[in-house]
């Protein structure tokens, strides 16, 4: 077992660098097709992100949404499934945790934060449960689900904003009240003042943390898991694999919905139509090179915040959709890396002992 865990690491370690690696070569051929110097333009980049706190806050709130939809993927991935409707539960969670926020009245913090973010949790794991459903009950595969269930959730949120949630005039929310508001990191740390990094960091942190202690830790965690493995030999030994299937997809969604953390009550203090775009597929992304990992979520999570605080810095000499080339790119890399290094290992060193569940798990019906 030893060995096989060293192996997976080296083999996880080989392919994120070598996708990185990739990477550098395509972000230099990018910018010399624009005329610029590769090293000049990577100087503006790290001056523009991690050369100053402002651009480290910066990155640090670009990671912040990615972080908690990363482990919103990560967890169906688990259990075997490919929640691609993060960016949809991450809406509808925005929405609600908007509406809400803003008509909390003069709630304390200590009360207020928790309520909204319970709503948040709870509005991404609700809409989540409508693929759930449909997977553990016609056997409807989630990404043709998950993807329809972003399309509705970007209707909806459209006409609800236009049939009175939103201002007179506007397509936003009423401003959040102070008591559901996550303040700036710079109360902590004044030299991210003018950044937007808040609160929402730790939130993340938190919620990352906590998905990757249950999944080892807990009994349902765990089951979650060798669902992923073996639906089959789970059955067999009286696991119940819907109900463990149900359960990873809403957790999924509910984590996705967190996101709105750092982008509705760190940020804006409000939603409006688009806030927060493009996180739910970023985490597709994080989760992907994150590697099944805390640390390599955490990492993915800030390689990808960098990129995107990046593309900004260096705008004035090459397009900052270079970055979203990148992206691209690195994750690409990292999935035929992959393949290539699993391909070539010799199937003695592939073949590990299926996990067996102790009996203590499988005996009872489950939680």
């Amino acid at each position: 077992m030893a060995s096989s865990f060293r192996h997976a690491w080296r083999t996880d370690a080989l392919a994120v660098t070598a996708a990185l690696a990739i990477a550098w070569i395509v972000f230099d051929l990018a910018v010399w097709g624009y005329g610029e110097a590769p090293l000049e333009v990577a100087r503006l980049l790290w001056g523009g992100t991690w050369g100053t706190a402002y651009g480290a806050g910066q990155v640090l709130f670009k990671a912040t949404p990615l972080l908690l939809t990363g482990a919103a993927v990560e967890v169906g991935l688990r259990a075997g499934l490919f929640n691609i409707g993060a960016e949809g539960q991450l809406t509808v969670a925005s929405l609600a945790v908007g509406v809400l926020a803003a008509h909390l009245g003069g709630v304390p913090a200590v009360l207020g934060v928790p309520v909204v973010l319970a709503a948040a949790l709870a509005a991404g794991g609700a809409w989540a449960a409508v693929p759930a459903w449909l997977r553990v009950r016609f056997g409807a595969h989630e990404v043709v689900s998950t993807i329809m269930m972003n399309r509705i959730a970007d209707a909806l949120v459209a006409w609800l904003l236009a049939s009175g949630l939103a201002l007179r005039g506007s397509l936003r929310t009423a401003d959040a009240v102070p008591g559901a508001r996550l303040p700036r990191l710079d109360v902590l740390v004044p030299a991210f003042r003018g950044s937007a990094v808040s609160f929402a960091l730790v939130v993340a942190a938190l919620g990352a943390a906590g998905m990757a202690w249950a999944a080892r830790r807990t009994r349902i965690g765990r089951e979650i898991a060798l669902v992923g493995g073996n639906a089959r030999a789970c059955e067999a030994e009286r696991i119940p694999v819907r109900r463990r299937l149900a359960q990873a997809f809403i957790l999924s969604g509910a984590l996705a919905g967190l996101a709105s953390a750092g982008t509705v009550l760190g940020y804006k203090g409000y939603f409006e139509v688009g806030l927060g775009a493009g996180a739910g597929f970023g985490g597709l992304a994080v989760a992907l090179l994150g590697r099944s990992r805390l640390v390599g979520l955490v990492l993915a999570a800030l390689f990808f915040g960098t990129l995107q605080q990046g593309g900004l810095a260096i705008n004035a000499h090459v397009p900052r959709e270079v970055m979203d080339v990148l992206e691209g790119v690195v994750i690409l890399a990292v999935a035929l890396a992959d393949v290539r290094m699993r391909n070539s290992t010799p199937p003695a060193a592939r073949e590990t002992p299926p996990p067996r569940p102790p009996s203590s798990l499988c005996k009872e019906g489950g939680a």
